[in-house]
């Protein structure tokens, strides 16, 4: 079954032993399955700064089941740190670097498996995504959540000291008050606490069965995770041997379904709907965010989850973790439960002893906290292809005002700094889409002022931009086709009346302006002329699609003669 011990037994190859040899590895070390531990792990945030650590235990646990681990780190890019400035733009390209980075090792040097691990926002999707390129046997671990900090008496997520910025501007916050959340909201290594995308997709990849189930939830530093390395080393290894089941086997349309109503039932990240697609397109398969909508529409929110909920991570751990919402979902006919995972087991199976749902942080779905997903796709004139709605939590599900257009989120985030818009407006965000940017910044730092200065759900916030997990009010992103693919988002004026409509079987965004005017509008525009960005910014630009298939950068096209078997 294995390649590699056959791709370096002719006499040409043989030179690739004194590299080998060079490594310290011994004839039987050779001739054993060789394994791929690719890891985001570094020091350029709490998310990665202890995913080495958790490699080197993946690593012995390799060893240990008969492999020999090659540790292989690729690059990251911290969401947390680069929101509000220009450095957003490489985030989600960070993502597409990843997979590549994954395909790159993976083909280049044969290796016989992957066990990968990551712990922020694009890691997640990106190892994934690679993952399923290659279609070797592998593995995916998300590397855990933050504990929950502790401010005033209560737990805090990195999503409090952002809004406290707002309440800071509104005047009901004090710099005393946001050094307070400054210095404790995150506590230690881990992915942001709340469900927000990281967690999001470390739930997704536990649906969509990359992941042995039950891991996703587990703190970063909870003492239990190197036994979680160790035994996901040990699965890979009895995969290879035992001739378990490929990415692409258990990556199907069921289970892409599966990924999308354990978003829905969480209130999770709007960007698991620009996610998903993309791990879908490495399969082969076409899903798009109206693909995604279906599948909101029809699950109930059972998840009471942060930003939209009271609880984090480490609160879902507590009462049993992902298996929980899994098994609960299944028994409800909101999961099909017959999908395949890594181990070899169905969903059904993996789930089987866990605990049912507690009923305060996780609901049964026969008393749920909404009877439809957290997550809604809006249409309309204005978003011909659609837009993303995360609605858990809002107040009001309808919205109509006039718009207040920028031309970019820097004039934006300047106008709710300054408090320089008014209640009852749409706040128009544009040409911030994967195109236009180019990369599709996130928007937290707007939408945690708007709900800090107690605006979040008196405003509106559109754009062809993307939010971050943790955004919360109406906030309405991804909308597509974004300005510079000459969406209608790019011929809305100050004034047009915008209306949204978000109730279930509605879902709707109107722009309340007659075809005519548009027609007008647009050929007054004219052409849209890209700019020369240089570098990564213009390759990424050049390849990118639109975000409603995932802003993925490639054709998508199976190629089996690359794969490892």
């Amino acid at each position: 079954m294995r390649r590699f011990p056959t791709i370096y037994s002719t006499l040409m190859r043989e030179n690739a032993k004194a590299f080998l040899y060079g490594m310290g590895m011994t004839d039987e070390d050779i001739a054993k399955p060789q394994i791929a531990v690719a890891h985001t792990g570094g020091g350029m945030s709490p998310c990665n700064m202890n995913l080495a650590a958790q490699a080197a235990h993946a690593a012995e646990g390799v060893a240990a089941a008969g492999g020999y681990p090659h540790e292989t780190p690729v690059v990251s890019v911290s969401d947390g740190l680069t929101m509000a400035h220009p450095g957003m733009r490489f985030s989600l390209i960070s993502r597409e670097l990843i997979a590549d980075s994954v395909e790159a090792t993976m083909r280049a040097h044969c290796w016989d498996g992957l066990l990968s691990i990551g712990g922020c926002d694009k890691n997640l999707p990106g190892l994934m995504m690679g993952l399923v390129r290659v279609n070797a046997p592998g593995v995916f671990l998300h590397g855990g959540a933050t504990l929950p900090g502790r401010v005033r008496g209560r737990d805090v997520s990195a999503l409090d000291a952002f809004e406290t910025i707002g309440r800071m501007i509104a005047g009901e916050a004090d710099r005393e008050e946001l050094e307070d959340y400054q210095r404790h909201a995150i506590p230690g290594p881990g992915a942001c606490a709340g469900q927000f995308t990281a967690n999001t997709m470390g739930m997704v990849s536990e649906a969509l069965g990359l992941s042995p189930v039950g891991v996703s939830m587990v703190p970063a530093a909870d003492p239990s995770r190197p036994a979680l390395m160790h035994a996901a080393a040990r699965a890979l290894i009895a995969a290879i041997e035992g001739d378990g089941p490929r990415p692409r086997a258990i990556v199907t349309r069921t289970a892409i379904e599966n990924a999308c109503a354990i978003v829905a039932a969480t209130g999770g990240s709007t960007n698991a709907a620009l996610h998903i697609p993309a791990i879908a397109h490495e399969a082969g398969i076409d899903f798009g965010i109206e693909d995604a909508a279906k599948v909101f529409q029809r699950t109930p929110l059972i998840g009471n989850l942060s930003p939209g909920g009271k609880y984090l991570a480490a609160h879902v751990h507590a009462v049993g973790g992902t298996p929980v919402i899994l098994r609960e979902l299944i028994a409800g006919g909101y999961i099909d439960g017959a999908a395949l995972t890594v181990t070899g087991q169905t969903l059904a199976e993996a789930v089987a002893q866990a605990p049912a749902p507690d009923g305060e942080i996780v609901r049964p779905t026969a008393r749920p906290i909404a009877p439809t997903g957290g997550v809604v796709v809006l249409t309309g004139n204005l978003c011909p292809k659609g837009a993303l709605l995360k609605v858990a939590g809002l107040p009001s599900l309808t919205f109509r005002g006039p718009a207040r257009v920028f031309d970019g989120e820097a004039p934006a985030q300047r106008a709710v700094e300054t408090r320089t818009y008014r209640e009852g407006e749409v706040l128009v965000v544009r040409g911030e889409g994967p195109k236009g940017s180019p990369g599709m910044k996130e928007m937290l730092g707007i939408t945690a002022l708007l709900y800090g200065q107690g605006m979040g759900a008196k405003t509106a916030l559109l754009t062809d931009g993307r939010f971050s997990g943790a955004s919360r009010g109406m906030c309405i992103g991804y909308a597509s086709p974004e300005a510079a693919a000459d969406g209608p988002i790019a011929l809305v004026e100050d004034g047009d009346i915008i209306t949204i409509d978000a109730r279930p079987g509605v879902a709707s965004i109107t722009l309340e302006v007659d075809e005519a005017t548009l027609a007008r509008r647009r050929a007054a525009r004219g052409p849209v002329q890209p700019p020369r960005h240089g570098g990564l910014l213009e390759k990424y630009a050049a390849c990118v699609q639109g975000a409603e298939r995932g802003a993925v950068t490639h054709s998508g096209a199976v190629d089996t003669s690359g794969d490892i078997d």
